[in-house]
């Protein structure tokens, strides 16, 4: 079951399901989840490697940080490749999990996010992929809304998340054992 906007308010004041959300999502959101905003940008370089036991992501370097004293911009080239980070942070208890989408105003503009599942237990910022799939440039401004997230009860007994990526990491620094 997907969880309302007044249920999941409830959980952001007595749990602290969500954290850093904007005032327009605090006062009156928007369907049955919240909007997130781009708060980070990377680029990616050199090679990964993901193996059975292991796994090496590609070096990263942060081109632009959300500040909320300065107006800012971000111009996404067409053809790359980027890493985006959320100003918002979830905690998300052992019955909820987060789905996410893109919100259409970039699919229509060329721009596609690649997000994942965020599995209960989860706390941190979120990272997803981000490209310019279209033939011009994307100027997309820091905080705006880019991603929609929706929390959905889980029934019954779950595993709750225990991933190297917990507390919003972007990127490995060196190969790791993957857990």
């Amino acid at each position: 079951m997907i969880l309302g906007a007044k249920k999941l308010l409830k959980l952001v004041k007595e749990k602290k399901l969500v954290e850093n959300l904007s005032e327009r999502e605090l006062k009156n959101p928007e369907g049955a989840g919240f909007d997130f905003r781009i708060g980070e940008i990377y680029e990616i370089s050199g090679k990964g490697f993901l193996g059975i036991e292991e796994r090496e992501t590609p070096k990263i370097k942060l081109l632009a940080k959300y500040n909320p004293k300065k107006e800012q911009s971000f111009i996404f080239e067409p053809g790359r490749y980027y890493l985006m980070k959320t100003i918002e942070k979830v905690n998300l208890p052992e019955n909820i999990l987060c789905l996410l989408r893109q919100r259409s105003t970039l699919h229509r503009s060329g721009i596609m996010i690649f997000t994942a599942n965020v599995s209960p237990g989860y706390q941190g910022e979120l990272t997803f992929g981000i490209i310019n799939l279209g033939q011009c440039q994307m100027e997309i401004e820091l905080g705006a809304r880019v991603v929609y997230a929706m929390f959905h009860e889980v029934k019954g007994e779950t595993n709750l998340y225990r991933g190297q990526w917990q507390g919003g990491r972007v990127s490995t620094t060196k190969k790791e054992k993957q857990i």
